[in-house]
């Protein structure tokens, strides 16, 4: 009876240098810690300039190339069937002017957004009317409902993205992590089928 060695492709792989790539760069290995070991240095495949930034690596392709190697071992394919290696080059500094250009940019973007929100929906004679129920005086300018008003909009900012430059609050994600992860998802797809049709350079080189 043939020993089963089960596979299971890694979804992501970030390099970044051009580098040959071994089966246990690409995959999760489940074996005898034997086989396990002569697996998981297998050379698969080599990264060349022609790769540019991105390879597809098939799950079925390496399985093909396993069985013709080695004999007496049945290998079986588990959870997803591509690896999506990614070369990443070194990224330059980017100018203090341009990153402030960007901040000032997107200050004034949300301000005009919160000014115009407020404008809307009338949030000036609300507080007005706020200050009036709860004083039973006219103020034009209540400022103990608008200064803390303005705290706790900020505040909940931070609750609502669950980040303080590199801190998390909780584990749970943020709405803005998970429309990121949709978008990488999405993004991951057209990538597969984009480079299946273009690509056809396929491990093992």
């Amino acid at each position: 009876m043939s020993e089963i060695v089960y596979l299971r492709m890694k979804k992501h792989l970030e390099v970044s240098k051009l580098t040959e790539l071994k089966l246990k760069d690409i995959a999760h290995i489940s074996a005898q810690p034997v086989m396990k070991q002569k697996l998981a240095d297998l050379p698969i495949y080599r990264l060349t300039k022609k790769d540019q930034s991105l390879v597809i690596i098939e799950g079925f392709v390496i399985i093909d190339y396993l069985s013709r190697l080695i004999d007496d071992i049945e290998f079986q394919l588990m959870g997803p069937e591509q690896t999506i290696v990614r070369i990443l080059k070194k990224k330059k500094s980017t100018p203090v002017i341009y990153v402030a250009l960007v901040w000032v940019i997107l200050f004034i973007g949300t301000a005009m957004t919160l000014m115009n929100f407020h404008y809307d929906v009338s949030m000036q004679e609300v507080q007005q009317k706020l200050h009036l129920l709860l004083t039973g005086e006219e103020n034009e300018y209540p400022l103990w409902i608008q200064i803390p008003y303005s705290f706790g909009l900020g505040l909940g900012m931070l609750l609502f993205f669950n980040h303080w430059f590199n801190r998390r609050f909780n584990e749970e994600p943020s709405p803005l992590e998970i429309e990121i992860q949709k978008y990488q998802q999405d993004l991951d797809s057209y990538v597969i089928q984009y480079e299946s049709k273009l690509n056809d350079r396929k491990p093992p080189n």
